[in-house]
């Protein structure tokens, strides 16, 4: 894994890529929690490529990142959502370019924040064909998605029980919206699963047993359909 730098909109903007041994692969872009590209964030762009995968993610905190739950969530309500967007079909583009990249279809992966944004990414580039989106969250009220766009494309929902009552409506009125566009969607619920129960930096929500179907669901997810 190595940093690089993504040109968006004329802004050369921070981010990780990862290869995986063959050389070349699918390309998949990871969105970040609201702390930011924190290790484990880039510990899944390895894995991803140690899948087989082009594996990118850029900063959209620009440097920023924390371990205080008050502190990522006033990053996360600052995040401007249309700018996000435009990192995203930015990378997007970028991955299209690389001559590592197999195909044309880009899949997309996040996480809480990053889920919601994963969910939207579809709508706003026509490079992003398909998403996986764990417990994704999406506290914009003014940013309205444009689902039309999920037109021939799909997207996974991994969704945790201790979600259910706060996320689980919204996940579904996101579903029905994704479906009544001509998109594919599933969700899958994990029993007794904790909110982030995929990241092993945080060991009192963790469960490995949850984590590792939901990944397996995501590559598998990522074979099928963006490849």
């Amino acid at each position: 894994m190595r940093n690089i730098k993504v040109d968006i909109h004329g802004e050369q903007v921070e981010g990780v890529i990862a290869l995986p041994a063959s050389g070349s692969g699918p390309g998949v872009i990871v969105i970040q929690e609201w702390w930011g590209l924190v290790p484990h964030i880039q510990g899944v762009v390895r894995r991803l490529a140690e899948a087989g995968f082009v594996a990118l993610a850029v900063d959209h905190y620009r440097g920023v990142e924390t371990t205080e739950p008050d502190e990522a969530q006033k990053l996360m309500m600052g995040l401007q959502v249309s700018a996000a967007a435009a990192d995203l079909a930015g990378a997007a583009a970028y991955l299209v370019g690389r001559r590592e990249v197999t195909g044309r279809k880009i899949a997309v992966l996040g996480f809480c924040m990053g889920g919601g944004l994963a969910l939207l990414a579809p709508t706003v580039s026509d490079d992003i064909s398909c998403a996986a989106a764990f417990y994704p969250a999406m506290p914009w009220p003014d940013y309205a998605p444009d689902w039309a766009n999920y037109s021939g494309k799909s997207a996974i929902v991994h969704k945790a029980e201790s979600d259910e009552d706060w996320a689980g409506p919204k996940i579904a009125e996101y579903a029905a919206a994704i479906t009544a566009h001509g998109g594919k969607v599933q969700v899958f619920d994990y029993p007794g699963s904790e909110h982030a129960f995929f990241n092993d930096d945080r060991p009192e929500v963790f469960s490995s047993g949850h984590a590792d179907a939901a990944w397996e669901r995501s590559t598998a997810f990522f074979r099928a359909q963006c490849t």
